[in-house]
């Protein structure tokens, strides 16, 4: 079966596959501030997740299982038996279900700003029917607030708007199944069979999945490392682009002599 998911393809085609999953809201451009870094050393695939941006947008609600499973077709339909993973938000939802339930398909892996268990339920179903209801601007306001630290949100106004403009044009009814996905999910007890490589990153600053969240990935996969970024919020490969990328290449190319 063909995958429903669109991806977009920088770097060698020779070199290691890495696969970035953006955030609930956000498509493949999320990653914009790290794909030159990235495509020097891997190639790399970012894709929008079911709903989102340029993939299909079947009826919902979804579970993470599903939006799994339409990663491996994807893999499948590219012909990659195994790859990187790294993923923010919903991505690394995704990612910790793939290194649990697939694992013979992800080498090393990456978790950013994200949790295993996001509640309360009852919010994301909540937020899934008033965007159902409406359209994405009637809650853009107060998700983007979440995304960016005042500070950077001050001094990049046209970054944050462009950002705005991602989640907005996010079709309604993926974005709500994607949240209907979250309510019911819990990855915390498959977090200890993960033997994928891991990188947990958290945000000091993010109000959305606070780096609690963070500690407590790391300490359920073993032997994960974890950091936590200063002046940073949701969206952290935006606000500390180096860093993230410096933190990712480091990861996933640890031969390659690069300083996380």
């Amino acid at each position: 079966m063909t995958s429903l998911l669109h991806a977009t393809v920088d770097g060698p085609p020779d070199a290691p596959v890495l696969l970035l999953g953006s955030s609930l809201g956000t498509t493949g451009a999320m990653w914009q501030p790290q794909v030159v870094a990235l495509a020097t050393r891997f190639r790399v695939i970012r894709y929008d997740h079911l709903g989102h941006g340029r993939s299909a947008v079947p009826a919902g609600p979804y579970r993470i299982e599903l939006l799994g499973r339409e990663v491996l077709r994807l893999l499948d339909d590219l012909d990659l038996r195994r790859v990187h993973y790294a993923g923010l938000s919903l991505g690394g939802m995704v990612g910790m279900w793939l290194a649990a339930h697939a694992p013979e398909r992800i080498d090393r892996l990456a978790l950013l700003c994200t949790s295993a268990s996001l509640g309360p339920a009852d919010g994301w179903r909540t937020r899934a029917a008033t965007v159902r209801a409406g359209r994405l601007d009637t809650i853009a306001d107060a998700v983007v607030e979440r995304w960016f630290t005042p500070a950077f949100a001050a001094a990049r106004p046209d970054t944050v708007a462009a950002y705005r403009q991602m989640l907005t044009a996010t079709p309604a009814a993926g974005y709500a199944a994607c949240c209907e996905a979250i309510a019911d999910m819990d990855l915390r007890a498959a977090l200890a069979t993960v033997r994928a490589p891991t990188l947990v990153i958290g945000a000091a600053d993010d109000p959305a999945t606070p780096p609690a969240h963070a500690r407590d990935i790391a300490g359920r996969i073993p032997s994960a490392r974890l950091v936590i970024l200063d002046d940073a919020a949701h969206l952290a490969n935006v606000e500390q682009p180096e860093a993230v990328a410096r933190l990712l290449t480091a990861h996933f190319d640890p031969e390659g002599g690069v300083t996380p």
